[in-house]
């Protein structure tokens, strides 16, 4: 199953994701037995939790609106980080500090 996981195709790794929800084994275990990063691993679960409470929606929204809605998170959360650089370069120009 090891080289099976690593191709990755959704059937292998929702049964990853399920034996890890199921507590059949660990985030570690996974990592180390087939050789992937925690991280993709968190990853693919993080995605199967969303993809799983918008199936148990009363009206599930589409694949497409779960990632425009993932999309406008996102680009808001990074105009408010633009914005407070820009404020903190402001205030460090106007107390006369050099960037550094």
């Amino acid at each position: 199953m090891e080289d099976e996981i690593k191709r990755g195709t959704a059937k292998r790794k929702s049964a990853l994701v399920m034996e890890i929800l199921q507590e059949k084994t660990t985030v570690a275990e996974a990592s180390r037995s087939y050789d992937l990063p925690p991280s993709e691993i968190e990853t693919w679960i993080d995605e199967a939790k969303r993809g799983m409470e918008n199936a148990l929606r009363a009206n599930p929204l589409d694949i497409r609106e779960l990632y425009e809605k993932q999309i406008k998170r996102l680009q808001e959360a990074y105009g408010e980080a633009m914005l407070e650089l820009r404020a903190r370069k402001k205030l460090q120009s106007l107390l006369g500090e050099d960037e550094k």
